[in-house]
């Protein structure tokens, strides 16, 4: 297993925030940056870019990624998780899982946990 981690920002807790093994990427649940900022559509936007960040430290992008788990607080969230998500993820459709949570860490209204491959 190699550790993967995202240069400037160590994680809080005791993990990493993101490890290969036989050639795929598992990202920790990746929070935004700064929750609460603007809005839900704003928060799934910064946690995709803090995504592409660790992927990038894999060598990887979001064209890599084969699957997503995403939480949302508040089901009624759905429709604008789909509509960012859907932009940065443009034709490419990994297999994704949404998941409605009453709440998150740190008050986020979004968290991702993303697994990718390494393209030989």
């Amino acid at each position: 297993m190699e550790l993967i981690n995202n240069a400037g920002k160590p994680p809080a807790g005791h993990y990493s925030p993101a490890v290969s093994s036989n050639g795929l990427i598992f990202l920790s649940g990746i929070l935004p940056a700064r929750p609460g900022a603007v809005d839900f559509a704003d928060e799934v936007g910064q946690a995709l870019n803090s995504c592409k960040e660790v992927l990038a430290q894999a060598q990887c992008t979001l064209d890599d990624v084969v699957q997503c788990t995403a939480y949302i607080v508040g089901v009624e969230n759905w429709p604008e998780f789909n509509r960012v998500y859907m932009e940065a993820f443009g034709r490419h459709k990994p297999a994704r899982t949404v998941v409605p949570v009453p709440q998150l860490h740190h008050g986020c209204l979004v968290e991702l946990q993303l697994v990718a491959a390494r393209r030989p």
